[in-house]
């Protein structure tokens, strides 16, 4: 069985938040946080998916969600990643 270890990404007033988890099913897990059924901290906003990564077992998803959630650089060098994607498609030539 496959594990995944996300990081989804949403924006709160004028800054962009991150949340990092796991789950066996990334596709009904985003739903679930979406429609307020996920984690408490993400509850009443849209999330994106902005990073994955499949893991062969539970342990070994869980130790790599352990260090994405306290490694802040990666963190913000994915976010960063994002935003200026986002930017570019969202402006029109």
């Amino acid at each position: 069985m496959k594990f995944h270890v996300y990081m989804i990404i949403t924006k709160k007033i004028n800054k962009y938040v991150t949340y990092v988890g796991y789950s066996k099913d990334i596709e009904k897990r985003l739903i679930l946080h979406n429609s307020s059924k996920g984690a408490k901290f993400t509850k009443g906003n849209y999330w994106k998916i902005i990073y994955q990564k499949k893991y062969n077992s539970k342990t070994e998803a869980l130790k790599a969600e352990y260090i994405l959630k306290k490694n802040y650089k990666l963190r913000l060098k994915l976010k960063k990643k994002f935003i200026s994607n986002e930017n570019i498609n969202t402006t029109s030539l």
